[in-house]
Order: C-alpha cells, then sequence, then structure tokens
C-alpha cells in the first residue's frame, strides 16, 4: 500500500493548486481522478460555456453592425458546428496543459479511477489502496435533476450535456432562472434560436437584491427570451417531437411548447459514491459534507473543498480554498477562532470600485457619518484591497488616477491594447473580443 503525505480526490480548481503547493513544500501526494483533469470549470462550466458566450456575443454584434455604421451583405449566419469546434479546442488545450502538469511534477502521483474510502486514512481505487494523514475531498457537484411530473417520460439537457451539441435547437425551454439558466438562454437566443425561461420564484435570480433581478429581465426580454415567472407547479409531457411543458403561471399560456429541453434548476454534491461513513464524514440532507470554519469534516485529518461543501460555488471561492488548507508546514495554523471565510469575503464583490487606501481622508470620514460599513483591516487584511462601489462617485482621486492620460504616460498603454483604458474592449483567448453591451 503507498503511503503518502497528502491524497486529494478529485482535480476540480483547488485540487492541482492544493496540490503543486504540498508538492512545494516537499510532501509525498496523490492526486486522483476518475474523470476528466480540471473538473466542472475546464470541461462542462466556465471555461467552455464563456467561449461559446464569446461566439454569440461575435453574432449579436453582427447583427447590431448597422447601428455602428457597417454593412453586411445579407443575413448573419450561425455555424454551430464550427462555434463547438472552438469551444473543444480551448477547452482541450486548458485540460491537457493540467494534466501534463500533475503529471511531470515532483513529489505528485496522478491516479486514474473511482476513489471510495476504506478508512479514515485509507482511500481505494480499481487495483490500488492509497494511504494518507491527510485526505482533501475536491469531488465538485453535478447538475440537479428534480423529481418533477413528467421528467421520466421526456429527454431533458443539462449544462453538461449541452456542451456535447452541435446543433441551434428551434426553441429551447429553460426551466430555472438562475446564473446558468440566464446564461444559456442569453446565449442560445443571440445564436438565433427561440427561448422560453420558466422560473419558480417571482423573479429571476432571486438570491440577487430585487432593482439587480429586474434589470437582468430587461435586458433578456429585449433580446427576445420569453420569460415565465411564478410557475409554482410544473410538468413535462412529450408530445408528438416536441416537447411541452405545463405551468401554473400568475399570467401567460398555460403550456409552453418546445424542441429542446434544458433543466437549470441547481446543483448536487458528488458525495454519494464515496462511501463517507466508513471514514466517519457526516454529510447534511443533501448531500454536502460539513465542516467547520476550517474545512475540516467530522473526521480529523479529512478537509471538504470546493462545490461538494456548500461553500465555493464560485471560481474564486475554489481557488482560495487551497490557499486555506496549503500544507501546515507551509503556513501557519490560522488563529483561533478565524474562519475560513474571513479570508474570502472580499473575493465575492466585483472590483468595480475604489480601494480604501486610495480614498483620502475625507473620503472615508464621509463614508463612516453616512453610515457605510468601514472595512475591518485588522479582521481581514485581504480587504484592503477590494473594492466598494459605494464609494466610487465620492472618490475624486480615484478618478483622476484612473484618468486615461495619467495611465497612458504612466504605462505606455496605446489605443486599443487591452488595457487601454478609454477603450471598452477587452482581449482574451477565452473571450476573444468583447465589448460593453449596453443594450
Amino acid at each position: 500500500m503507498p503511503d503518502f503525505d497528502a491524497i486529494i480526490i478529485g482535480t476540480g480548481q483547488a485540487g492541482p493548486s492544493l496540490a503543486f503547493r504540498l508538492a512545494g513544500a516537499g510532501m509525498k501526494v496523490a492526486v486522483v481522478e476518475r474523470h476528466l483533469v480540471g473538473g466542472t470549470c475546464v470541461n462542462t462550466g466556465c471555461t467552455p460555456t464563456k467561449a461559446m458566450v464569446a461566439s454569440a456575443y461575435a453574432a449579436r454584434i453582427a447583427r447590431r453592425a448597422a447601428e455602428y455604421g457597417v454593412v453586411i451583405g445579407g443575413d448573419v449566419g450561425i455555424d454551430m458546428r464550427r462555434v463547438k469546434a472552438r469551444k473543444d479546442a480551448i477547452v482541450a488545450a486548458s485540460r491537457n496543459g493540467r494534466t501534463s502538469a500533475l503529471e511531470n511534477a515532483a513529489n505528485i502521483t496522478l491516479y486514474r479511477g473511482h476513489a471510495r474510502f476504506a478508512s479514515p486514512q485509507v482511500v481505494e481505487i480499481p487495483g490500488e489502496r492509497l494511504r494518507a494523514e491527510r485526505i482533501f475531498v475536491n469531488v465538485g457537484g453535478r447538475a440537479l435533476v428534480p423529481p418533477m411530473p413528467g421528467i421520466t417520460e421526456v429527454p431533458y439537457l443539462t449544462n453538461s450535456s449541452m456542451m456535447d451539441i452541435d446543433f441551434l435547437p428551434q426553441h429551447l425551454i429553460i426551466v430555472g432562472g438562475s446564473y446558468v439558466g440566464l446564461e444559456f438562454g442569453q446565449m442560445y437566443r443571440r445564436f438565433g434560436g427561440q427561448v422560453t425561461i420558466i422560473e419558480m420564484a417571482p423573479r429571476l435570480v432571486r438570491h440577487e437584491d430585487e432593482d439587480v433581478s429586474a434589470a437582468i429581465k430587461d435586458i433578456v426580454e429585449r433580446e427576445g427570451v420569453e420569460i415565465r415567472l411564478n410557475a409554482e407547479c410544473i410538468s413535462l409531457v412529450k408530445r408528438g417531437d416536441e416537447i411541452v411543458a405545463k405551468v401554473d403561471c400568475t399570467a401567460g399560456a398555460p403550456e409552453v411548447t418546445g424542441s429542446h429541453l434544458l433543466l437549470a434548476v441547481g446543483r448536487r454534491p458528488n458525495t454519494d459514491d464515496l462511501d463517507l461513513d466508513k471514514a466517519g464524514v457526516r454529510c447534511d440532507e443533501r448531500g454536502y459534507i460539513l465542516v467547520d470554519d476550517q474545512l475540516q469534516t467530522t473526521a480529523p485529518g479529512i478537509w471538504a473543498l470546493g462545490d461538494c461543501n456548500g461553500k465555493g460555488a464560485f471560481h474564486p471561492h475554489r481557488v482560495q480554498r487551497f490557499r486555506d488548507r496549503r500544507s501546515e508546514s507551509a503556513r501557519p495554523r490560522p488563529a483561533p477562532g478565524q474562519r475560513a471565510c474571513q479570508r474570502l469575503c472580499p473575493l465575492h464583490r466585483p472590483a468595480i470600485g475604489p480601494r480604501r487606501h486610495d480614498l483620502g481622508r475625507g473620503t472615508q470620514q464621509w463614508a463612516a457619518g453616512a453610515g457605510r460599513r468601514a472595512v475591518d483591516d485588522a479582521r481581514c487584511p485581504r480587504r484592503r484591497k477590494g473594492r466598494d462601489a459605494r464609494l466610487y462617485a465620492h472618490s475624486r482621486r480615484w478618478r483622476q488616477q484612473r484618468d486615461p492620460r495619467r495611465l497612458i504616460a504612466r504605462y505606455g498603454m496605446r489605443r486599443g491594447c487591452p488595457r487601454d483604458p478609454r477603450s471598452d474592449v477587452c482581449q482574451s483567448s477565452v473571450h476573444g473580443h468583447a465589448a460593453r453591451d449596453a443594450r
């Protein structure tokens, strides 16, 4: 039985980063992956969807070319096979790069196969048993398929299977009006298909503020996406070659007929086939692994990172998890009472405002006098690099520092470069050229 200093189950966003850090500290690390290296973000989430979003955006701009004085002869066509091929090439490059890095790294051994716990310190994979005093569970999650009436009678797609289609659905019905559903809805509407989004709640993205939900609804409706809210009872029926979604809404027709169905109602963790009970690891009623403020499970020496603990569903959050669980020999343990979330909260906020130390003393005093919550630098040092949008309009110094003439003189920027403050064009190998689309 090979002995390791640490075993990492899963190669999502936190796993490889943690493996490299532990190996760099001199530890012998085993990484176990049962399918594709990179997890959801690389293979079926962030990377492929944003690549397709870039293609959809290009189609959108092409259709609006006349508004910018550009004449395109004929209608704008979409070749979904080429869209998929571009997406697949980007994903393959990212996945192969991560795989090669893990296979060639010193002190890291990459195992292929399904991992299960045999005891709190032993993990089984087909034909092998691995032992370590530290085990990190980073198995991620998958699309939730709710037990709604008729779901077993109709074909449906999830965010993963959507990555395999190379055609444009004539009418895509999306059940779920949150981030995933909205992203696919706007994307395929821009590709030229008809899209209807069905949401049980009274508004889209109900976790956001009401004004944000209203703004999102207005944007997607102006692009031609049909929104059905307050769909408290949803049932599905197969009618010939079409799929019929029966909805009980306060407004609109009682039925929505489409060609394809996408379920985007949430996620569930991949924890049901790990034999966690043999290791003494407990889960909640939804299957998420219970962890404390240091991400340690109910079993000593076992930690849960990323989506499987229900606390890290966003990329910056997952990446930061490996930093919180890096080698104890490479970093002292956190002070008693210090929580992981105290070091993570700035990552949830968009960088759209000024840094606190860029603000003048008068601005800071104004913020305190107006009842704005000040940043507690002593409690959360990383927050010093955060941004506060509420102070943006009141920071003259920030606006001066972001003046295009100052930045061009200081950094030697040229018009059209990725960081040109005069340009609203952002360039990326994945996203291509993506200008701000305020309409």
